[in-house]
C-alpha cells in the first residue's frame, strides 16, 4: 500500500512520502524481508510490539511508518492497527503514548483511508491539548513530564508535530522558536536541555525539525543561512570512520538513530553534497540482519522495530540521493 502524493500533507507525512521514493529503489526481496519483519511484530490486538512482547502505541507508530515506507502495509494489517489505535484513545495518560497515537493514527489515515479519530469528540482533542499544555514552560519550550522544570528540545519538536497533525495551531509559536534558537551552542549544534554545553546530533535534528514545522505559523524564515552552515558543519564533524554519525563527540561509535537524523537534517538544509553516501550506505547495511530488520549499533545484537524503521528510512534517503 503506497502513500499518494498530498500537497497539504503535514511534515511527518511529507517526510514519509519523500523517504518512500528512495525505498522504492531497494530490491523487492529486501523490501519484502523488512516488511515481513515489521508484520511479524503485530500482536493479536492489532498493535505492534518492540523488544517486549506487548503492543504499545510507540512501537506501533514505528512499525506502521516502516510498513508504509516499504509499501507493505496490507489492508488487513491496517484494519487491525486501526482498531487497536481506537482502543487506545481512552487507555493512556502517558505523554509519549498519546503523541505516538496521534502519529500512528494520521499515518493510517493518509496511507489507507482508515479514520482512527472518526468518532472523537472535541472534548477528547481538548483534553489531549490540555495535557500537552501542562508541559509548557515560561521559556516557550515543553518538558518531558509535568514535574519537570527544564524544557526539552526533542519534546518541543514532538509536540509541535502533534499540533500540526491535529490541524491545530501551536500556542505562541514565536516563543517556541525563541526557545529552540536559544538551545544552539558555539559548536553549531543544539542541546537537549538548556544547562548542557555539548551539542548532540539528535537534539540538533529536533531543533531544525521544529523550526521547519513552525515556520508557516509565523510566515518568516526560521533557519537563516548562518544556522544552516553551522549545523551542517557540526553534523559532518559527527561522522565516524564507520561511515555513520554518532550521538555526540564524546561517543566513539555511530548509531542508526543519529545516522538517520543527521542525514535527514543535512538533506533538509540543502547540504546533501557534504555527505559521503557510499560510506553511509556501507554503515547502514552493516547493521542489517539477513532475515530482515536492523539493530541499533555495533554493540547491539537484537532486532528492534524502532531501529528497523531508522534503517529502512536511512536507506531511503541514501538511495534517493545517490
Amino acid at each position: 500500500m503506497r502513500l499518494a502524493i498530498n500537497p497539504s500533507a503535514p511534515y511527518l507525512v511529507d517526510l514519509t512520502l519523500q523517504l518512500a521514493k528512495g525505498v522504492e529503489k531497494m530490491p523487492e526481496a529486501e523490501r519484502e524481508l523488512h516488511g515481513q519483519l515489521f508484520l511479524s511484530h503485530q500482536c493479536a490486538d492489532g498493535g505492534f510490539h518492540g523488544r517486549a512482547i506487548h503492543s504499545d502505541p510507540y512501537y506501533t507508530a514505528f512499525a506502521l511508518r516502516g510498513l508504509v515506507l516499504l509499501g507493505k502495509l496490507t489492508p488487513g494489517a491496517a484494519h487491525r492497527a486501526t482498531d487497536y489505535l481506537r482502543s487506545q484513545m481512552q487507555g493512556s495518560s502517558n505523554i509519549i503514548d498519546l503523541i505516538s497515537l496521534v502519529f500512528a493514527a494520521r499515518l493510517i489515515e493518509f496511507s489507507s483511508g482508515n479514520l482512527v479519530f472518526e468518532d472523537a469528540t472535541s472534548d477528547w482533542t481538548r483534553s489531549l491539548t490540555d495535557t500537552l499544555e501542562q508541559l509548557r514552560r515560561p521559556d516557550g519550550g515543553y518538558c518531558k513530564t509535568t514535574a519537570g522544570h527544564a524544557s526539552s528540545t526533542y519534546q518541543t519538536f514532538l509536540i509541535a508535530l502533534t499540533y500540526e497533525l491535529l490541524e491545530l495551531r501551536l500556542p505562541e509559536p514565536e516563543q517556541a522558536i525563541a526557545f529552540v534558537l536559544g538551545q544552539q551552542r558555539e559548536d553549531g549544534g543544539f542541546v537537549e536541555i538548556g544547562v548542557m554545553r555539548r551539542s548532540g546530533t539528535n537534539p540538533t535534528a529536533a531543533a531544525i525539525g521544529t523550526l521547519r514545522v513552525l515556520q508557516p505559523l509565523i510566515g518568516e524564515e526560521t533557519i537563516p543561512a548562518e544556522i544552516r552552515q553551522a549545523v551542517a558543519k557540526f553534523l559532518i564533524n559527527s561522522t565516524t570512520e564507520e561511515g555513520g554519525f554518532r550521538a555526540n563527540t564524546q561517543i566513539p561509535i555511530a548509531d542508526l538513530l543519529s545516522t538517520f537524523t543527521a542525514l535527514q537534517t543535512l538533506r533538509n538544509l540543502d547540504h546533501w553534497a557534504d555527505v559521503n553516501i557510499e560510506a553511509a550506505l556501507h554503515y547502514v547495511r552493516s547493521l542489517q540482519f539477513g532475515t530482515g530488520g536492523f539493530h541499533a549499533a555495533a554493540w547491539d545484537e537484537e532486532i528492534d522495530v524502532e531501529y528497523s524503521f531508522y534503517g529502512v528510512a536511512a536507506l531511503g534517503l541514501l538511495l534517493e540521493g545517490n
